[in-house]
């Protein structure tokens, strides 16, 4: 028996310790503060005790300070295992964090009480991303109790707060301190389909904008004494459609393949009937391919709107509201290739690398230099009433990392 068959073995073994773990960290609500929530520190030192039970001691805690959390600490775990060639690391990044359950009544279980149901856990965060802390677990305690050591360290970095923007989780560590080298592999096991076939290499840059038109509000009964805000705002939506046909390039990779500026939210106006609106407010999305220049779709933007402005005799304001762009991961790269060999002998199907238009915290690392790729195989119910996790998915991703991990 091969050095991968035997640590295949030992996954398959590990079944039942895998789904005790998913129970245990099911059992804390880890939810951000802006959700109500009291955050990741219990469930860390839960995840910390349980990773020195299973024999992964060389752990490593980076605190990132909020003061609206009890224990005033969002905490970011690194637990390291050293490899056969300790100069480059294989870098595993899922998070702690999960949002809240949403309406309970829609649930047919607790969602904080794991529930077992033939192939499925159900619970919430068993799947977003409770499925891959344990996969990336149990892949090194596999091969550890087989005997082996990996090809190279591997770095198995759980984070907080990326449910509700990093700001105290990857974004921290980025600016704060040099944990990455060039040359490491870098998986963000947080997205993928249900036949694990894709590959996420590359994200649309995002650029949300709010606009505010400013008019004249008036008795709706002498418009001419007014300015109305709402009508030029309209036209401006309209006139900001010309964005799609200006940035038209294609570009196969991606999902669809082409740009989207896509007008969103709208915020209220006048509460009454009889008024005219003398400021109106709405959102744009879009999400650009990274040939385009941000700068050059803002200055188009300003240019749209100096023309509504000298036609309505409005004044148009616009802030970003997010604003992330960042370089594909080569197709050739070298992790993009192991996964592809790995899932291939895994789940018996091609995985493609391919970009897609949300976001993800791969994002940001991709934005400092570090050539990262988000994959797993999931069902994609992440955020809904009753998310589960298929037992064999986690079973699954736990031998597509650990052939990472062995063949490098």
């Amino acid at each position: 028996m091969n050095k991968l068959d035997m640590v295949f073995k030992k996954i398959n073994a590990n079944r039942e310790n895998m789904i005790s773990l998913q129970k245990d960290l099911t059992s804390i609500p880890a939810i951000a503060p802006q959700s109500k929530g009291t955050g990741e520190w219990e469930k860390a030192q839960l995840l910390i005790d349980r990773l020195n039970t299973l024999g992964i001691t060389n752990i490593n805690i980076i605190n990132a300070l909020d003061k609206r959390v009890p224990d005033g600490k969002r905490p970011n775990v690194i637990a390291t295992i050293p490899g056969e060639d300790e100069n480059k690391s294989f870098w595993i990044m899922t998070h702690i964090d999960v949002v809240p359950p949403g309406e309970i009544s829609l649930w047919d279980t607790d969602p904080f009480i794991m529930a077992v149901k033939d192939d499925r856990l159900i619970g919430r965060g068993v799947e977003d991303n409770q499925q891959n802390i344990v996969s990336s677990i149990f892949a090194v305690k596999s091969i550890l109790e087989s005997g082996f050591k990996p090809a190279y360290t591997v770095k198995l970095l759980f984070v907080a707060d990326e449910e509700t923007g990093s700001d105290f989780g990857i974004k921290f560590l980025l600016e704060n301190y040099n944990l990455f080298k060039k040359d490491d592999l870098i998986l963000v096991p947080d997205g993928g389909r249900a036949d694990g076939t894709l590959i996420e290499i590359a994200e649309k840059s995002i650029l949300w904008l709010k606009f505010t038109t400013k008019g004249k509000q008036c008795h709706a009964s002498m418009p001419n004494l007014g300015i109305n805000a709402f009508v030029a705002g309209s036209e401006l939506v309209l006139a900001l459609n010309a964005l799609n046909d200006e940035f038209n390039r294609q570009d196969p990779l991606f999902d669809p393949p082409v740009s989207t500026f896509c007008p969103t939210k709208k915020e209220a106006n006048v509460p009454n009937i009889n008024s005219i609106p003398g400021e109106d407010v709405f959102y744009l999305d879009c999400r650009i391919l990274p040939q385009y220049n941000l700068d050059d779709v803002l200055e188009r933007i300003r240019k749209i709107i100096k023309l509504i402005e000298k036609k309505y005799g409005v004044t148009v304001l616009y802030e970003i509201i997010q604003r992330e762009s960042s370089p594909p991961t080569p197709e050739n790269s070298h992790l993009v290739q192991a996964l592809k060999r790995a899932i291939n002998r895994v789940y018996n199907v091609d995985a493609v690398p391919r970009g897609i238009g949300g976001g993800t915290v791969g994002a940001h690392l991709r934005a400092k230099g570090f050539d990262t790729v988000v994959w797993s195989k999931i069902d994609e119910t992440a955020h809904m009433p009753n998310e589960y996790c298929l037992i064999d998915n986690m079973i699954g991703d736990c031998k597509v990392m650990a052939e990472i991990m062995i063949e490098g």
